[in-house]
């Protein structure tokens, strides 16, 4: 079918080793532009991301 348009929306979550808590809130930030921009090197893009200490949700 021509110009036919299909989207996908994935959610993952990384896990830190055994669930520590051990992003910190200092350079969490600098972790989060990180993830962002591995995954926009691969031609996707990231509509949010967030977490807490012990996982992140992209």
């Amino acid at each position: 079918m021509a110009n036919t348009y299909t989207q996908i929306h994935v959610q993952m979550i990384f896990a830190v080793q055994n669930r520590d808590g051990v992003i910190r809130k200092s350079w969490k930030e600098k972790l989060y532009k990180y993830m962002i921009g591995s995954i926009r090197n691969h031609d996707h893009k990231v509509l949010a991301i967030n977490g807490i200490p012990d996982h992140v949700h992209i």
